[in-house]
């Protein structure tokens, strides 16, 4: 397949490496340092066993010098698709699928969704309504990204742990397109299974973000420190309690305990969140895809969320503040 990377980050760095040893022909849109690196030696993955692989692919800024491609997977963080979106167009034949590898509530939520909210868009992650200009619903597929990888240097990527994909319709159909996706990563050593209830598995690893990412960027703790404290692992299962309301008046089937999604995060250890990451280098992060959605998927289903509003506000000012300073 002729596979097109939308960043050249942790995620997806670790795709289109192993995507490209796998046999498949990968472009990454990339630029500044890394569109240099790529272009000048490959793309180098370290896997968690020390083992070296640098991938032979391509590199562009352009997005029509790519040109179109029979997938697009998105692997930049929710905040910063709006404005490449419209150019990613650029990217797509008639057939072309588009593959959303982002934490959060996706724009595309309640595309094919069924009941009451059927084609609600959800204004916290897409505003103006470019994205759903931008990336026709019927291309897209959800996924969600299990893996932890770290960009150590531009066009370098070293893998921690995980090999896991969740692939899922939004209508939950077994699709040909799909299944033939699942092949794609299955043979490039991930595990790609076809779920048919994709936004449950987007709120399960949601259901974590929307509580450790906040706090640990309020306090700079690890999410083993977050889900050990005997004074903040009260606050992060009562955000989980509130977030769960919302999902459940969703539709959305929670098939493990607060108790055991706290658990996992405790077994991810001295990790620190990508909110934290963000906040620490001053840059604008994903709340708006990982909690202020999730706020306003509260006011919809009339399920009150007061910890989750309080925190929600402190981030946005921390973020502020910590942008200004650069």
């Amino acid at each position: 397949m002729k596979i097109g990377i939308v960043g050249a980050g942790a995620i997806g760095g670790y795709l289109g490496v192993m995507l490209a040893r796998a046999g498949d022909e990968v472009t990454f849109i990339a630029r500044g340092e890394s569109l240099a690196a790529i272009r000048a030696h490959g793309m180098k993955l370290i896997m968690s066993d020390g083992s070296e692989h640098v991938a032979p692919v391509r590199a562009e800024q352009d997005m029509v010098a790519a040109g179109p491609q029979d997938a697009v997977i998105v692997a930049v963080k929710a905040n910063v698709l709006p404005e490449l979106a419209p150019a990613m167009r650029a990217l797509y034949a008639e057939h072309t699928i588009v593959v959303t590898a982002q934490n959060g509530i996706p724009w595309w939520y309640f595309y094919r969704s069924g009941g009451e909210h059927e084609g609600y868009q959800i204004k916290a992650v897409d505003p103006d309504g470019v994205l759903a200009r931008s990336i026709e619903p019927e291309r897209v597929i959800g996924a969600v990204v299990y893996p932890a990888a770290e960009k150590v240097a531009p066009g370098v990527i070293a893998h921690k742990y995980g090999n896991r994909f969740l692939l899922g319709e939004p209508d939950g159909s077994r699709s040909e397109r799909v299944q033939q996706l699942s092949a794609r990563l299955t043979q490039a050593g991930f595990k790609a299974p076809v779920r048919t209830d994709i936004r449950s598995d987007i709120w399960i690893k949601l259901w974590g973000n929307l509580a450790f990412n906040p706090v640990s960027a309020l306090t700079r703790a690890t999410l083993e420190e977050l889900a050990t404290d005997a004074l903040v692992a009260p606050v992060i299962h009562q955000m989980m309690y509130e977030g769960q309301q919302i999902g459940e008046r969703l539709g959305v089937r929670f098939s493990i305990s607060i108790e055991q999604r706290m658990q996992g995060a405790q077994e991810a250890g001295a990790h620190k969140t990508s909110t934290l990451q963000d906040i620490e280098a001053g840059r604008e992060t994903e709340i708006e895809a990982l909690l202020g959605a999730v706020l306003e998927l509260g006011q919809l289903t009339g399920v009150a969320t007061p910890l989750l509003q309080s925190m929600y506000a402190c981030v946005k000012l921390l973020e502020s503040k910590q942008m200004q300073r650069g």
